[in-house]
Order: C-alpha cells, then sequence, then structure tokens
C-alpha cells in the first residue's frame, strides 16, 4: 500500500493528513502552530505517522504536498500548492456538489469558487486586516473571558443584536470591553459581532462569485454563531461537510499528492 501526504503549516494550526493510495483518509492531526513554521511541520507530520503501523518517517511517504501559511518550511515536502488550490480541492472530494467555498483562517478571509474538476475558479481574498479571522475572534473571547467554544454558542441565545462599529481588531476589542463594562446583554454584543465579520464574509464571497452551494472552512467553520449569521446575511443555507473543515486544506493537499504519486508509476 502507498501513502501519501499533504501538511498546512497555518499561523494558528498546524495540521496533516495522510491518504492511502485508494484516497482514503488514513491519519490526521491538527495541532496549535509553533512559532517556527518548520517546526510545526515537523511536530504535525511525525504525530500522523506515529497513528500509522509501519510509518514512521517522511520518507516512508510516496509523495507529500506542503501548503497554507508556512508551506515553503516543510523542508521534506515534494514540492508546496497554495491553500487556496489545496482548500477547493480537498472539499471538492469530500462534497462535489459545494461550488463555493468561504474559508476563515487565522490571518485572511478567503472566499473560492470551485470548478467542475476541484480546481479553482476564482477567489478573493481579505489579507489586509486581522478583522474577522482567527485571531480575531481569539480577540474577541478574550474580551468576554470565554474559551472560543464557549464565545461561538453565546449569540445563538440573542433575541436582538448590538452593532459592532469598528473596523479594526484592536478598535473593536475596545468597544466590546466598554459595552460589557455598560451591562449591555451579552448574547447581543456577541451577535453584533457575527454580523460585522459575516458581512466580510459576504464581500469576499461576492467578489469570488459564490452564489449557492457554499461551506466554511477552516477553524473558524466551527463558530455555529457565525455559520448563523452568515446564512442569515447571505441568504443561503451553509452546507455541512462530513469531515473536518479544518483539514480541508491538508486533505487537499494530500490528494494532490496522491494523484501526483500515482502518476509517476
Amino acid at each position: 500500500m502507498k501513502y501519501f501526504g499533504g501538511c498546512d503549516v497555518g499561523s494558528t494550526y498546524t495540521k496533516c493528513v495522510i491518504l492511502d493510495e485508494n484516497g482514503s483518509m488514513v491519519s490526521d492531526i491538527t495541532i496549535r502552530s509553533k512559532m517556527n513554521s518548520e517546526e510545526s511541520s515537523k511536530a504535525a507530520l511525525q504525530m500522523a505517522l506515529e497513528r500509522l503501523e509501519g510509518l514512521s518517517c517522511p520518507s516512508d511517504l510516496d509523495y507529500l504536498i506542503g501548503t497554507g501559511y508556512g508551506r515553503n518550511k516543510v523542508p521534506f515536502a515534494d514540492e508546496n500548492i497554495s491553500e487556496i488550490s489545496c482548500h477547493a480541492m480537498g472539499v471538492h472530494i469530500t462534497n462535489p456538489k459545494v461550488k463555493a467555498i468561504i474559508d476563515i483562517g487565522g490571518q485572511d478571509v478567503k472566499g473560492i469558487s470551485i470548478d467542475t474538476d476541484g480546481t479553482v475558479k476564482s477567489f478573493a481574498m481579505n489579507d489586509k486586516c486581522a478583522a474577522g479571522t482567527g485571531r480575531f475572534f481569539e480577540a474577541m473571547a478574550n474580551a468576554f473571558e470565554m474559551s472560543i467554544e464557549e464565545f461561538s454558542r453565546l449569540s445563538l441565545s440573542a433575541k436582538n443584536l448590538i452593532p459592532i462599529t469598528a473596523q479594526c481588531t484592536v478598535f473593536a476589542e475596545s468597544e466590546v470591553i466598554t459595552l460589557v463594562g455598560e451591562g449591555k446583554p451579552r448574547d447581543e454584543i456577541a451577535a453584533g459581532i457575527q454580523v460585522a465579520v459575516a458581512k466580510r464574509c459576504f464581500v469576499m464571497a461576492k467578489k469570488a462569485g459564490a452564489k449557492d452551494n457554499v461551506t466554511l472552512t477552516g477553524g473558524c467553520a466551527k463558530n455555529e454563531g457565525l455559520k448563523k449569521a452568515i446564512e442569515d446575511v447571505l441568504r443561503i443555507k451553509v452546507v455541512a461537510l462530513n469531515t473536518d473543515p479544518q483539514l480541508m486544506g491538508a486533505l487537499g493537499a494530500a490528494e494532490y499528492a496522491r494523484q501526483k504519486g500515482m502518476d509517476k508509476e
């Protein structure tokens, strides 16, 4: 049996997926990224390999592709491919009916339109500001003195929302702290935050030409409050994936590795 790997080194989390020659996912791991991207990739891949009997080092893989923020820092990769292409391929092999992605990473937001073969049809990216990204949600959760998981559910109980006007993460955090200090309902503040981010996602999705059959990828895809806000703002039903949406970049990289590795024969 041949094995193929994808290593997605993100700014916040590093993910690794291993596929067998039939395209079945046989191992995966997600770890918090270290300061050094190369160390992150080494640690994630080693942990993924240890979950498979008979595999112990990167050379045991027939082909490996690096992707993500630190894709150039995966020393054992045969090549690297952009995370945009890898997310598209990962979603495509998970659910071919999905034609568009809103990917919310640690430092950027992307809108991606998928072609019929899993390649990228068009995309748009907001990488100029951290507002609306994973880092932004971490700052908001800290302002509420909550975990990310607790914060992601807080807005679901809100009957109304309190608009958040600041566009910058620093100013938004200050605005939220002020509102909390004034005793405003926390769930309504959280709802305002989620809608503000959803509007940013709407802009990226529109620029990428996404209209329907949209899914979310990245760690923020697990944010239930954000998912609901996006559905309300975009007036669509977000398609749920049957594989961890945070793994889509690594999964797509592994699938590209499988295709390229099998073609070598």
